[in-house]
């Protein structure tokens, strides 16, 4: 790929990732660290890397795991922090001033704006066979049928329980399979004077995030915002804040907030994340794990968080060889494990590497089970599209909760509103 394609196509989608907040794990990252260098500043025997966890400074396990796949390749790794959304425009930015660096770490979604802006290069010019990895999480890293990046692991969205007041409550966690049944639990818990169930609705790419296994448990697809399987999913969440089992606070909750709320003792049911794994473990109550069900049964597909570790486009193609070397060391399934219990929160992204960390952690069945049925946002070849239409879905959630209009009415405004920004 020319680099003056690159830079036509990059000044388009430069703003394209602006929309997008700091999801799942990064969600709680704070932003420090700043840029240290770019890629023209590393020197010629400095390989550069770039991820979005300024919260993990130089003596942090996660740098020392970076260095040491830089040594098994025979290099020094210059790593720079930066928040998510200012990685990505960074990285634009490089690649249109010639000065990519060697190893990007992207949030998943970011993955086909740079692919679409043609600054990486494909696991297959890479020399990497991507068929190992799940199919249902590579496929965030896809477009147009070639992979431009490889999953490191990936965190999900389930359903946190207070069990103390669920056995109050008489609720027992396993009887919920479907919609149905958990409104039943729901209204258990309700009853027995707690509150019900807090999530995350804001009006940010958040809240898109944590009503997507609401939208795809229904049945409906990002193509189609107004489907009548979406506004059943959309009735379904502005139900439990008429009927009193979810509070108004969820219109602005992040998945921070939404957490900080659960971790009161007062509520019943909380969704979140992996990243909150050991935050649980730490409550002043007991915590379980259940799937986020599907409206007829069966566990709803989540969406898929987690980095990708792709390569950008280099003019000196020599690099590549050892740059192969450091991510071959960082999608081992040993290497996929070791990442996953560095973080504390991320799943393997193969199933030779669930197995493992299964192995070590047997606590994480239920996360590794909603790993394997969960779904990328880009997934279905949304590519760059996928921005426009969260915002305009999210706009959707945030109209109908607060009552501004009806879950219908927001839903066929978002459609035309997703039709015409993507011009599909």
């Amino acid at each position: 790929m020319n680099r003056t394609s690159f830079s036509a196509r990059a000044a388009v989608f430069g703003t394209a990732i602006l929309g997008l907040s700091t999801l799942a794990a990064c969600a709680s990252a704070p932003v420090s660290g700043g840029a240290a260098s770019t890629g023209a500043t590393a020197g010629a025997g400095a390989y550069t890397w770039w991820d979005p966890y300024p919260q993990h400074d130089a003596s942090s396990a996660w740098a020392k795991r970076v260095e040491a796949c830089g040594k098994q390749a025979g290099v020094t790794i210059k790593r720079t922090a930066y928040d998510t959304t200012a990685l990505t425009n960074q990285a634009l930015l490089a690649g249109q001033e010639g000065n990519a660096p060697d190893v990007i770490l992207l949030d998943n979604p970011a993955v086909s704006t740079l692919a679409d802006a043609g600054m990486l290069a494909t696991m297959d010019e890479f020399g990497l066979d991507a068929s190992r990895f799940d199919k249902n999480l590579i496929a965030a890293g896809e477009l147009d049928g070639k992979t431009y990046g490889i999953p490191i692991g990936a965190n999900t969205l389930a359903l946190y329980y207070n069990k103390k007041i669920l056995d109050d409550a008489g609720v027992d966690p396993a009887s919920i399979k479907d919609w149905d049944s958990l409104n039943a639990a729901l209204k258990k818990v309700k009853a027995a004077g707690k509150k019900a169930i807090t999530f995350a609705a804001i009006g940010t790419e958040e809240g898109s995030f944590q009503f997507l296994p609401w939208f795809w448990g229904a049945g409906a697809q990002l193509t189609q915002l107004d489907s009548p399987q979406a506004v059943e999913a959309l009735n379904l969440w502005n139900s439990w804040l008429k009927d009193g089992l979810a509070p108004n606070s969820v219109i602005s909750n992040s998945q921070n907030t939404t957490w900080e709320e659960f971790l009161t003792g007062e509520f019943g049911f909380a969704e979140n994340g992996t990243w909150q794994i050991n935050s649980a473990a730490k409550a002043d109550f007991p915590t379980g794990v259940v799937q986020i069900p599907a409206k007829a049964g069966g566990n709803a597909p989540t969406p898929t968080g987690g980095e990708f570790i792709t390569v950008p486009m280099q003019k000196d193609t020599q690099r590549y060889t050892a740059t192969k070397k450091i991510v071959e060391c960082m999608t081992t399934p040993e290497g996929l494990v070791e990442t996953g219990t560095t973080f504390a929160y991320y799943i393997p992204s193969t199933a030779e590497g669930q197995q493992a960390i299964l192995a070590k952690e047997p606590g994480l069945k239920p996360w590794v089970e909603a790993v394997r049925t969960a779904k990328g946002r880009t997934s279905d070849n949304l590519g760059t599209t996928y921005p426009k239409i969260s915002e305009a879905m999210w706009t959707a959630v945030q109209k109908a909760l607060s009552g501004s209009a009806s879950p219908a009415d927001a839903l066929k405004e978002a459609q035309a509103q997703a039709k015409q920004a993507t011009g599909s």
